[in-house]
C-alpha cells in the first residue's frame, strides 16, 4: 500500500498515543508529506512537530484528502462525532485502523461500510517506543493490510495479532492497563520500605530503579519470567522469605486474577 500526499496516512487524534505514533513514523523515515493529522486542539509540542517536520494539520477529518489509511486515536466519548467526520473522507479502499479503547469493529463497519478495519490495543510504553500492541481485523483485512498495520504499529514497539475480537478485552486487561499495575507495584514497594524504616526518598528511589531495572533485564533476556525469578531466589534466603508471602494462597496471583477479570469485564461494558 503506497502512501502519498494525494492518498495519505490520516491520523485522527494527536494526543499522547497518537503523538507517540506520529513521532515513531517520522523517526522511521515515513514521508511527512504523506501524513495528515486531524486534531482540533493539538498540544504546543505537536504543533511544533508539525511545523518542524512538514506534517499537514487539518481541524476536521473531512478536510483531509481521501486517505489510504485512516488511524483513529481518540477517546471513546467523542467517537461518534469523529466517525461521522471521517466517514465523509474515507473510500472503500481505505484501511481503517483504530487504537481507541472500547469501540468494537462493528461500530466502524456501521460508519464506513465494507472496508478493511483493524482494531488494536497499544499501551503507554509506546511513548518510549517500548509498547506492545495487539491487533485483530475484520473479514475484509487481507495479508497486505496486516503487513501495513504491523509496520505502522512497530514504530512504537512490538506487535502481535489475536484471532478473535473478544480477546481484545483480555489484552486490554493484561497489557493495556498493565503498566498501571507495574507502577502500583513500585508504589507499594516504596511504601513498604518506608513503613519498615527507610527514609521515604530512599525507598522511592530503590523501588523505582528496581522495577525499571528488572523490566529492562527481562526485556534483554531470553529467559522466562519464572526462570529470572528463580535465579534471584536462593533457598532459605531473604528473597525466598518474601516470596513465601507473595506466592501464598490468596497472595499476588489471586489478586492479579481478580484484577484482570475485573478489567476485562469493564472493557466489555465500554464496548456495549
Amino acid at each position: 500500500m503506497n502512501l502519498s500526499p494525494e492518498h495519505p496516512l490520516l491520523l485522527v487524534g494527536a494526543g499522547k498515543m497518537g503523538g507517540a505514533m506520529l513521532q515513531g513514523w517520522l523517526d522511521h523515515g515515513h514521508d511527512p508529506n504523506a501524513i495528515v493529522v486531524s486534531d482540533p486542539n493539538p498540544s504546543d509540542d505537536m504543533v511544533g512537530l508539525f511545523k518542524n517536520r512538514g506534517v499537514r494539520l487539518v481541524e476536521k477529518a473531512e478536510l483531509a484528502p481521501t486517505p489510504a489509511v485512516a488511524l483513529i486515536a481518540v477517546k471513546p466519548q467523542i467517537m461518534r462525532l469523529v466517525l461521522d467526520s471521517v466517514a465523509s473522507t474515507v473510500s472503500r479502499e481505505t484501511l481503517v485502523l483504530s487504537i481507541a479503547a472500547g469501540t468494537p469493529i462493528a461500530a466502524f463497519e456501521e460508519a464506513f461500510g465494507d472496508v478493511p478495519v483493524v482494531r488494536a490495543m497499544p499501551n503507554t510504553p509506546a511513548q518510549v517506543k517500548r509498547g506492545i500492541t495487539a491487533a485483530v481485523g475484520n473479514s475484509h483485512v487481507q495479508d497486505d493490510h496486516v503487513a501495513v498495520v504491523t509496520e505502522l504499529l512497530s514504530a512504537i514497539g512490538t506487535v502481535i495479532w489475536v484471532e478473535r475480537e473478544d480477546q481484545i478485552d483480555l489484552v486490554t486487561a493484561v497489557s493495556g492497563s498493565g503498566p498501571a499495575y507495574v507502577f502500583l507495584l513500585a508504589e507499594c514497594l516504596a511504601e513498604a520500605g518506608r513503613r519498615a524504616g527507610l527514609p521515604a526518598d530512599v525507598a522511592i528511589k530503590l523501588a523505582r530503579h528496581t522495577v525499571s531495572g528488572a523490566g529492562e533485564l527481562m526485556h534483554q533476556s531470553d529467559l522466562s519470567a519464572d526462570v529470572l525469578r528463580k535465579n534471584v531466589t536462593s533457598p532459605g534466603g531473604t528473597t525466598a522469605a518474601a516470596l513465601d508471602v507473595l506466592m501464598a494462597e490468596g497472595g499476588l496471583q489471586k489478586l492479579m486474577d481478580e484484577a484482570i477479570l475485573s478489567a476485562a469485564r469493564r472493557a466489555a461494558e465500554l464496548a456495549d
